[in-house]
């Protein structure tokens, strides 16, 4: 009798089929906010908020990548393009020219498509992660000081 051969199947991807449905909604999602110039213009109209508002839905790659347990390195690099996009984002009309370019849930969303599952990651991959997400927090400060800035003159 013959002994069939079996592949490690991880859940990033099915040969056959495609993505998995969370990860073809990030393709998606960039497809949409990147590739249609979405996160730009959202920006120009209003700008500060726009780019919070970005930043939060940018962040669904990188629960993709954490729930499917991948290197903590990706998490980081996600975390770092979309700390990037919100700080230069924020500028008034330069950020909003720099989004043209940077495109950073393209670049999140190819990691996913590029990386696979593999086991836990080593201790100065946390390092870049915790590194990555304090780079988030101080991108962060910036355009909500612009919102309550434009808040506190207008409102």
């Amino acid at each position: 009798m013959q002994q069939a051969t079996t592949t490690p199947h991880h859940e990033g991807a099915d040969r056959e089929r495609g993505p998995a449905r969370d990860v073809a909604l990030a393709v998606w999602m960039a497809d949409w906010i990147d590739d249609r110039y979405i996160d730009p213009i959202v920006g120009l109209i209003l700008p500060g908020a726009g780019d919070l508002l970005f930043a939060a839905v940018g962040m669904y790659p990188v629960f993709v990548a954490v729930r499917r347990r991948m290197p903590a390195i990706v998490a980081a690099r996600m975390i770092r393009n979309v700390a990037i996009d919100l700080l230069f984002g924020a500028i008034p009309v330069v950020g909003d020219l720099f989004d043209f370019v940077f495109k950073a849930y393209r670049r999140n969303a190819n990691l996913l498509l590029e990386r696979h599952v593999v086991g836990p990651s080593p201790l100065r991959d946390w390092a870049a992660v915790l590194g990555a997400v304090l780079a988030l927090v101080v991108a962060l400060a910036v355009p909500v000081g612009l919102v309550a800035l434009v808040l506190a003159r207008f409102g």
